[in-house]
């Protein structure tokens, strides 16, 4: 998805101008860069897809064909930078008065519809003077480079002009205008007062801008159907204006496209498929119910089967230590013998006579030794502070002489 050259093949006759300094550039106004912005990946997740119309003259007979085509793909810049873009891809070719013709366009623009690169080409077999004409859009060093090339027999007159790019805000190629108009079918609506930037037939830079022109039902095969028509208008200060008329079904599809002031114009000939919005349905609710595993069968049986794994691990674990059922039984059996008032209080002075830490101490010791486990105050000892609780400090250092 680099960028493509096209060669030239200059000839003794052929001519190429100059490189174009930097120019200055129309600007687009607010409107029409806030539409650009206010597109999302919804939208533009419901525009890829692929339409074929025919081209008709005014009698109606069948001249040619055009095919539009919108995907998703990625894009490889300069720096070798991967990014996310549109591939958009036109092709047509017919006979505009008996004589062949053709023009196709690839593509690649951002999800805000930023030029990425575009190239063009247009030709038609006269039989005295053939010309083909060539146009390619690249961004390149923070620049946009356009580069045209007209051939008109043997002759050959290249361009290329240069931009700044930070001044093309709102600019819109060829094919960021396709997929612009889907976009404003989906929506049936148009950028009020909106003024892009645009090149015109010529290949001189200047404004584009949109009209609605209200709903229409026409007849494709044996059906009806609704059609959003929308004007676009493109002129410049130097070259000439043009305009055309798109008839939009709703899902974004061309029903039929006209160029004002040009014999003929492409018709869809077969009605598509329309694409709708998918409805995003709220989650479902569930209401929180309570958990009765006692009467799942399943959940019971799978209870009993871990309560009787803990309880043979357990049953193990103190038959490996039978000093620990020793520790606890002994424990219970001075805790009913004292039936202390604060047993947390009491536990932690017992068990921490076992710390390994903790340095050794004479086994007759003062019984009004304060302990680490009890407050000073004895208002937080719950207020008792009698002769009891000495004799239980002197009963528990003469019983145990425990540090």
């Amino acid at each position: 998805m680099s960028s493509k050259s096209y060669s030239t093949g200059l000839k003794a006759k052929d001519q190429q101008s100059p490189v174009r300094e930097l120019q200055p550039l129309p600007k687009a106004n607010a409107e029409a860069i806030d539409f650009l912005n206010s597109l999302t990946e919804e939208e533009l997740q419901m525009l890829f897809f692929s339409e074929t119309l025919a081209i008709v003259s005014d009698s109606g007979e069948p001249q040619g064909e055009l095919t539009i085509e919108v995907q998703t793909g990625k894009y490889k810049d300069e720096l070798g930078i991967m990014s996310h873009c549109l591939i958009v891809h036109a092709f047509s070719r017919g006979f505009l008065d008996k004589t062949l013709s053709g023009n196709s366009l690839l593509g690649y623009v951002s999800r805000k519809l930023e030029l990425m690169e575009q190239h063009s080409q247009e030709f038609i077999k006269f039989f005295v003077l053939p010309m083909e004409r060539k146009t390619s859009l690249l961004k390149k060093d923070e620049q946009l480079v356009v580069t045209r090339s007209v051939r008109e027999g043997e002759e050959m007159k290249t361009s290329t002009s240069v931009f700044s790019w930070h001044s093309t805000a709102g600019f819109l190629s060829e094919a960021a205008n396709l997929v612009l108009l889907r976009v404003m079918a989906w929506r049936r609506t148009v950028p009020s007062d909106a003024r892009f930037l645009a090149f015109d037939i010529e290949g001189k830079l200047g404004y584009c801008t949109y009209q609605a022109l209200g709903f229409q039902t026409i007849q494709v095969g044996h059906q009806e159907a609704e059609v959003f028509i929308v004007e676009q208008a493109v002129q410049s200060d130097e070259g000439i204006p043009s305009s055309w008329q798109f008839y939009l079904l709703s899902d974004g599809h061309l029903a039929k496209r006209i160029q004002v002031g040009s014999s003929g114009c492409c018709i869809i000939t077969k009605m598509p498929v329309l694409r709708e919005k998918d409805e995003t349905e709220p989650p479902p609710t569930f209401e929180k119910k309570p958990l009765l595993w006692e009467e799942d069968m399943e959940l019971y049986s799978r209870f009993l089967e871990r309560k009787e794994e803990y309880r043979l691990s357990h049953t193990r674990y103190l038959r490996q230590h039978p000093e620990a059922q020793a520790l606890v039984s002994d424990f219970l059996l001075f805790l009913l013998l004292r039936q202390p008032q604060d047993v947390v209080t009491f536990a932690a002075e017992y068990f921490g006579s076992f710390a390994a830490h903790r340095s050794p101490s004479p086994a007759l010791r003062s019984s009004h030794r304060p302990s680490p486990f009890r407050s000073l105050d004895p208002e937080e000892n719950g207020g008792d502070d009698d002769d009891d609780d000495d004799d239980d400090d002197y009963t528990y250092d003469y019983e145990f002489g425990a540090d």
